[in-house]
């Protein structure tokens, strides 16, 4: 009997770790003859370093991470590249319940609309720096996370300009709660359980969510080292074609309470599987009295949500221009484009016979319905998806859309 390969993957304990857990959990990667091992870490710049330096071979990162590696970003920065998604959706911003107070007092609604907690919270703003008040302190997760992307990108369609109306600051996700609790912190964006957990306790209330700013829209993926992928590519195909069983087992609405018990065991997430299951429902609480329906919150398998689309990667390198992070010029776009493979996703998982986009990007935003896209294997159907303000992203556009977010 041949011998299994040895993969270990770093993670963080977050929601959307579920696809590498349930790989590891129901046989799915053993299946597949990898001995998977998998690495719970505290922050993501642990795992990041982590993967730069050869400890794990692939690992749960956030989206735009890769890409930032790729383009000199980071310490340790090394080639690494991204071949699958681990979902969309996912995250949300919460606030202090001094904070929702303020808002709730300037029109903003428990609803988790963006434009009206928007344009509250833009009251609040304003009214605080008419009384030389302290800026409001909001956390994400890292630098090149899309929490940060995706917050200063609302607050900024909402009138707030995130670099100068607000603090942003970095707190590592277990932390989020206890930030907010005790007052360091006026609110933050984060993956779940870590809103949930603050409305549940009555420490918060969410005010808008990830689905809402950007509906359909990436959230973590797979990132793997180069060097590594392009040695192993029979282990790196075999894992692939583990996790895509493990994201549909994830998707299916009859596994929802048994995955939420064994992301609460110990080794993983560690909390109260209550605290998962609701973003698995896709009903969140606002606060610990109340709760709020919200469509494709967390996707790990419909819609395509494990592939890698060039176009999710060129939005997040249109952001990392747009807030100072990298200059605009072709060799960074090429090599933003260049980060995400789709080609890698088709080869390793054409034997499994599921939907196959054709397309290695598309027009974000452009979907206003479920429709149904060309694809090879079983049919797909994308959308609706695309940005709370109305917004297109063209990946053919990058330039013009670049300018047009000129702050």
């Amino acid at each position: 009997m041949a011998s299994r390969q040895q993969i270990t993957a770093g993670f963080m304990p977050l929601l959307d770790s579920a696809i590498l857990v349930i790989a590891k959990e129901m046989g799915f990667a053993e299946g597949e003859g990898i001995d998977l091992t998998l690495v719970r870490e505290t922050s993501w710049a642990n795992i990041r370093d982590r993967l730069a330096v050869g400890h794990f071979q692939v690992a749960h990162v956030l989206a735009p991470m890769p890409i930032a590696c790729n383009l000199g970003l980071t310490p340790l920065a090394v080639p690494t590249i991204v071949p699958m998604a681990l979902g969309l959706g996912g995250n949300a911003v919460t606030v202090s319940n001094a904070l929702w107070n303020e808002i709730a007092a300037n029109g903003g609604e428990a609803n988790f609309n963006p434009v009206a907690s928007g344009s509250a919270l833009k009251a609040v703003v304003a009214t605080r720096a008419s009384k030389s008040r302290p800026l409001l302190r909001f956390a994400v997760v890292h630098p090149h996370s899309g929490h940060n992307y995706e917050l200063r990108y609302w607050m900024a369609a909402c009138g707030i300009d995130p670099s100068r109306d607000i603090e942003i600051v970095i707190v590592p996700p277990p932390l989020m709660v206890a930030a907010l609790a005790n007052g360091t912190i006026d609110g933050y964006c984060v993956g779940e359980p870590w809103n949930t957990a603050a409305a549940l306790q009555g420490y918060g209330h969410i005010l808008t969510v990830k689905a809402a700013i950007w509906r359909s829209s990436p959230e973590k993926v797979l990132g793997v080292s180069a060097q590594w992928a392009q040695e192993n590519q029979d282990p790196l195909f075999a894992l692939l074609r583990a996790l895509c069983k493990s994201a549909e087992w994830c998707g299916a609405a009859g596994n929802r309470d048994e995955l939420a018990r064994i992301l609460s065991e110990k080794s993983y997430v560690a909390q109260p599987a209550a605290w998962m299951l609701p973003a698995l429902h896709g009903r969140l609480p606002v606060d610990e009295a109340s709760t709020v329906t919200v469509a494709d919150f967390f996707m790990p398998f419909a819609k395509a949500a494990t592939f890698p689309w060039k176009s999710h990667a060129l939005w997040f390198y249109s952001q990392m221009v747009r807030w100072g992070q990298v200059p605009h010029s072709e060799e960074n776009a090429g090599i933003a484009h260049e980060c995400y493979r789709p080609d890698i996703y088709r080869a390793a998982l054409k034997s499994l016979g599921i939907a196959l986009p054709v397309a290695n990007a598309k027009v974000e935003g452009a979907l206003t319905i479920a429709t149904p896209v060309g694809s090879a294997g079983a049919s797909l159907m994308l959308g609706p998806d695309g940005f709370f303000d109305g917004g297109l992203f063209d990946p053919s556009k990058l330039d013009s859309y670049i300018e047009s977010q000129k702050r």
